[in-house]
């Protein structure tokens, strides 16, 4: 009698094939992985910087956003695998492990002037532009929660309206609403603040 391995998933394997099905779906999810990491690392990096406001807090929030991405897929079947939506996906992660991490705390920051080559025709523009980028990172990071995470991730980080409403779990019509009203109070209509 060949002896049982530990099973994986629901079936339990045998020494000979069995063992080498499990190899394969693990080094499948490890490939799979590796990828979904290389094609997506600068975005999720770019939503916690833009949702945290520091680089350090930014790179934790991505490194743990792909640590339990990676222990989900382990869990995942193939066929859900196949039909995950990755970008969404794993921006509905980074901003659940960013709401985790800022639970209680007041919202600092938010950096939104990157490290892109400065074309401005002198330093009185980069002093104006800065100044602007500042005041706007200011803006930002002074919004309700709500409003911050459905407007960083909609026109920053550029996803769209189903990719925002399936990252924060909500009805497309929600983020929508929340949107707009993120931009009304960056515009300095503040009427909508009575609503938090």
């Amino acid at each position: 009698m060949v002896p049982l391995l530990p099973t994986c998933g629901a079936l339990d394997l045998q020494l000979t094939d069995g063992w080498m099905c499990c190899k394969g779906v693990m080094e499948g999810v490890e490939v799979l992985f590796e990828r979904m990491v290389d094609e997506h690392k600068d975005r999720i990096f770019a939503a916690s910087l833009a949702m945290t406001g520091n680089r350090h807090d930014a790179e934790e929030v991505a490194q743990d956003t792909f640590f339990r991405a990676f222990r989900a897929l382990q869990t995942y079947s193939p066929e859900r695998i196949r039909d995950l939506k990755e970008r969404a996906w794993l921006h509905r992660i980074a901003v659940n492990v960013v709401r985790n991490r800022v639970r209680g705390v007041r919202p600092r920051l938010v950096e939104l002037n990157g490290s892109h080559p400065d074309r401005s025709p002198g330093p009185e523009a980069n002093v104006m532009e800065r100044m602007q980028i500042d005041e706007l990172a200011t803006r930002v990071a002074g919004l309700p929660m709500r409003y911050r995470e459905a407007v960083v991730l909609r026109h920053v980080r550029d996803l769209s309206y189903a990719e925002v409403a399936e990252a924060l779990g909500q009805p497309v019509g929600t983020v929508k609403a929340n949107v707009h009203r993120g931009l009304k109070l960056l515009r300095g209509d503040n009427d909508d603040r009575a609503d938090d």
